[in-house]
């Protein structure tokens, strides 16, 4: 099951009787309402594994579902969704490399050259992520070339994957976070280890960004005493150097002042 606030995607129909019927399903309503912060209004796609033309799904207040039979491409949106929010691994996305999202023809359809989707959301709950305070709408878009290179986007600005991981820091919203919970989620965070639950406990309670923050800066601090070891190898090897240079120094005037070299003087 994949859900973000207003928009819900419950492939297998089984799976929506259960959950209309279940108590589970008010559990998750009432908590992502008072997550979120942000909504999707529409995700487009071009070149997205099926969706060869430019096809847009709109999502307007309340449960939307997306409801079809097997093979339809009920969950190549959600690949999208994932994809488009910084999804790096192709195992996750149902392939073997990342290429493989784009569009490899059909018997009356040539191969695309690219795959884009783009995602809006929008910020009317008047709580805007940091540095997006003065927009209404914000849109990410991700486009992937057969050569291998990817370009980002937000609100049609280029950028880099690590902007859009930051602007969807704390809101509940990600490829990895608990707004996309697929068929079979639930019983690997039940089954996880204590470190996996520990990730969703921390983006439930907002400080993704704090730990994201700290595991950097320790990163760093890693490096500079990596760096600093490595240096001080380098001054004691210099430091042998220049004793024994010294020593040579020291000894080259008594070597100048031999017998052996007085005589040479002389014949010369």
């Amino acid at each position: 099951m994949t859900w973000a606030k207003g928009w819900y995607s419950l492939p297998p129909l089984h799976q929506i009787l259960w959950l209309q019927a279940g108590a589970w399903r008010k559990t998750s309503l009432k908590w992502g309402v008072a997550r979120f912060v942000m909504k999707i209004k529409h995700v487009e796609m071009v070149g997205f594994k099926s969706f060869v033309d430019k096809t847009r799904l709109s999502f307007t207040d309340g449960i939307s579902v997306i409801v079809g039979p097997n093979g339809c491409g009920k969950s190549n949106v959600v690949d999208a969704i994932r994809w488009v929010m910084g999804e790096l691994s192709a195992k996750s996305l149902r392939g073997t490399e990342m290429q493989d999202v784009i569009f490899a023809g059909s018997n009356s359809r040539k191969p695309t050259s690219m795959a884009q989707v783009s995602l809006l959301f929008s910020c009317e709950d008047g709580v805007h992520p940091v540095g997006y305070e003065n927009v209404s709408e914000i849109e990410i878009a991700r486009r992937l070339y057969r050569s291998g290179e990817s370009e980002y986007f937000i609100n049609r600005q280029a950028c880099r994957l690590k902007d859009i991981h930051e602007m969807l820091m704390d809101t509940g919203i990600g490829a990895r976070t608990y707004s996309v919970i697929e068929q079979g989620q639930i019983a690997r965070v039940l089954s996880a280890k204590p470190q996996d639950r520990r990730f969703l406990i921390e983006d439930a309670a907002g400080i993704t960004k704090y730990r994201v923050r700290r595991e950097e800066t320790e990163r760093k601090l890693e490096a500079t005493r990596q760096n600093l070891e490595r240096a001080e190898d380098i001054i004691s090897e210099i430091r042998s150097r220049v004793l024994s240079l010294a020593r040579q120094a020291g000894r080259a005037p008594a070597t100048r002042n031999s017998p052996r070299n007085s005589a040479r003087s002389i014949l010369s």
